[in-house]
């Protein structure tokens, strides 16, 4: 099966052509590009350069699966709008999968981990791993202190994603997720053929923009 795995949760725009085996989830193709502000610009044409570095074309894909968040709104949508644009137009599932998990398959190891990346506002998203890449709590929205006094209280030994060096603790690679990754977290329902669940970011916020009130009023 060959999947088309997108990211936008992060400053990092993320895609990739990954082989899911019945044992093994094999990278055929990637391209990570680091920019908060042009992730509508930079991700279609990463698309189509990993299917040309994979030398397969787009209609070969099987499947899709877009990392859900949390991540601030407008970079998020951009990922998960184009992945359901093109399962829509290649007659193939979309997975969505929380971004956190993704970034927990790579750095997973020895103790517990946490994974913290950057919400704006002086806060961070963060999830709690066990030595397996299970998650165990989160994800949450915090301020880094608040949730390096809950790190202490967990036992974390270690963090990974972009800004895990805010919460005190050892740093692991990566800052964000990779095709591998977000494959390996769907890889369970890909390789039962299960349909996907409704898309559904992980926001874990209410956006800024708001609907108009009532107009004041401008004389008696």
């Amino acid at each position: 099966m060959l999947v088309l795995a997108l990211d936008t949760a992060t400053p990092a725009v993320t895609a990739g052509v990954v082989e899911l085996t019945d044992d093994a989830v094999l990278l055929r193709a990637a391209r990570v590009e680091h920019d908060a502000r042009k992730h509508a610009e930079l991700l279609m044409p990463a698309v189509q350069a990993v299917c040309g570095d994979a030398g397969m074309p787009l209609r070969a894909i099987d499947a899709v699966v877009v990392g859900a968040g949390p991540g601030p709104f407008t970079g998020l949508r951009v990922g998960m709008v184009t992945a359901a644009a093109l399962g829509d137009a290649l007659g193939v599932p979309v997975h969505g999968v929380c971004s956190l998990d993704a970034i927990a398959v790579d750095a997973a190891g020895e103790g517990l981990l946490l994974v913290v990346t950057d919400a704006r506002r002086r806060e961070v998203y963060w999830a709690a791993y066990d030595e397996s890449g299970e998650r165990v709590d989160g994800p949450h929205v915090q301020a880094p202190a608040a949730v390096a006094e809950r790190a202490r209280e967990l036992g974390a030994v270690a963090a990974a994603g972009g800004s895990a060096a805010l919460v005190g603790l050892p740093a692991r690679p990566p800052e964000s997720p990779s095709p591998t990754g977000l494959v390996a977290v769907a890889a369970p329902i890909l390789r039962a053929g299960a349909a996907p669940d409704p898309l559904v970011p992980l926001y874990l916020r209410r956006p800024d923009a708001v609907e108009p009130g009532t107009r004041k009023r401008v004389s008696a």
